[in-house]
């Protein structure tokens, strides 16, 4: 899937690195690649950018001087819903995991392949399926999520998910009831195959929806098997 198939105009990136060679690099080959790329070498220089530009994806470099790649994404996370791919040097497993916690939507260790950025760009900015009308919308507990448009409320407040988030509760809401494997769930949406990523995801989706994440109700465990949301 090309980026232009993405949507009706380019995908806007920002791209967060403080090392200004890399990041004129990516500029150059993620514009080839058909995407609209904006630069900034630190978090204040980003957060001044994303507050006058609305952005598709920002790709965050981990290890900056003054507030880390890790540090900014908590405070995205806080304020909205612009997907994150961190980029780092740590590539130990402890590492990965504790991006994607802190909000990230994926991570990807340096050195990396360029074609293996772009593809994983675009699985985090890839559209879902659009459901049946009557899967539009599901309903449990306080909440209720619209599978088109991807958004969860709680009464009238729209909970703020990230883009994983948003994937793996759209996959589940399209077969409501039923269980799907880990397997399945981690080749949807923005997981690229990786089972860790969907249980992280999934430990952070509970957060947001569980009374008592430690004993969920709606987003239960199918033991032998995966996952399943089980509305009202």
């Amino acid at each position: 899937m090309s980026s232009r198939e993405l949507g009706l105009r380019e995908p806007h990136l920002l791209v967060v690195d403080d090392d200004a060679r890399l990041g004129e690099l990516l500029r150059r080959y993620l514009s080839d690649e058909g995407f609209r790329v904006t630069i900034a070498g630190d978090a204040s220089k980003a957060r001044a950018h994303l507050a006058s530009f609305a952005f598709d994806l920002v790709v965050l470099d981990v290890m900056m001087p003054g507030e880390s790649g890790l540090e900014l994404t908590r405070a995205l996370r806080r304020d909205g819903r612009v997907p994150i791919l961190l980029l780092s040097a740590m590539a130990e497993p402890e590492d990965r995991v504790n991006g994607l916690e802190q909000g990230a939507d994926d991570y990807l260790a340096k050195p990396f392949e360029p074609r293996e950025l772009v593809l994983r760009i675009r699985n985090i900015l890839q559209r879902r399926p659009v459901p049946n009308a009557d899967q539009r919308e599901i309903r449990f507990g306080g909440c209720r999520f619209d599978v088109v448009r991807g958004e969860l409320f709680r009464g009238d407040q729209l909970v703020h998910l990230t883009a994983a988030e948003t994937g793996l509760l759209s996959a589940l809401a399209q077969r409501a009831g039923q269980a799907i494997s880990r397997e399945e769930l981690s080749l949807s949406g923005v997981f690229s195959g990786n089972v860790r990523n969907v249980d992280v995801q999934m430990t952070r989706l509970r957060r947001k929806i569980e009374r008592d994440p430690r004993f969920p109700r709606y987003l239960q465990t199918i033991r032998g098997t995966g996952y399943a949301l089980k509305p009202d």
